[in-house]
């Protein structure tokens, strides 16, 4: 861990800060801290900036509840500007969205991002608004039963390609009950967000037993 005094405030005191969500890894916002603000994130757990227009303080959430729960801050190289990943509460932007940044410049035609909470929100599309020839709408409309037959079957190939060591159909066929458990987590009503959780809560337990083992 690195001493905040070799951190590099510019001429206002100020650093800048890249909030990022811990679970989805998207860039949340931009925002300022001073020393102050910093010492107070660290020993609250929860993001605290400095308001350039306000000239003051404010703790992300305080009027309308939307914590951002700190789970590291990390200094870039040079030691002038601060990645924050956060678990949060609610949407990051005052305007009510979950990121500040929503507003389009350029979106290039040749290289497309990929997310999994992209194909989630996809996949849910497909359920609220039916399109037709859908293979995922398709699943929606015959149902859950349907849907755990798949899910069956996926994970069925999965054992037969990893059990033959084929690593390219195995990933093949991981991609394939990847899909089909996201729209199982869509009819159930399952984020990816509750499972980040859950398994983070693994971690932690596991982390735990292991120390205890070391310790006998």
């Amino acid at each position: 861990m690195i001493d905040i005094n070799k951190l590099k405030f510019d001429e206002k005191g100020l650093i800048p800060a890249i909030v990022v969500d811990a679970v989805s890894k998207r860039v949340l916002t931009l925002a300022y801290m001073n020393r102050e603000s910093l010492e107070i994130s660290v020993k609250k757990g929860l993001t605290c900036f400095f308001s350039r227009s306000r000239q003051e303080l404010w703790l992300k959430g305080e009027t309308s509840g939307n914590y951002q729960h700190i789970v590291s801050i990390t200094a870039d190289c040079d030691m002038d500007a601060l990645e924050i990943m956060v678990e949060k509460d609610g949407p990051a932007c005052h305007l009510g969205n979950d990121s500040c940044f929503e507003n389009p410049v350029f979106e290039s035609e040749e290289l497309h991002e990929f997310s999994l909470e992209a194909l989630m929100e996809l996949i849910k599309g497909r359920k609220t608004e039916k399109k037709e020839g859908s293979y995922t709408t398709y699943l929606f409309e015959k149902g859950l039963d349907k849907i755990l037959k798949k899910v069956g079957e996926e994970s069925t190939e999965v054992i037969i390609a990893a059990k033959a060591e084929d690593k390219k159909e195995t990933i093949y066929e991981i991609a394939d009950l990847a899909y089909h458990v996201m729209v199982l987590m869509i009819e159930a009503g399952i984020s990816l967000e509750d499972i980040h959780r859950e398994l983070a809560s693994r971690h932690v337990i596991d982390h735990k037993v292991k120390q205890e083992k070391m310790t006998k």
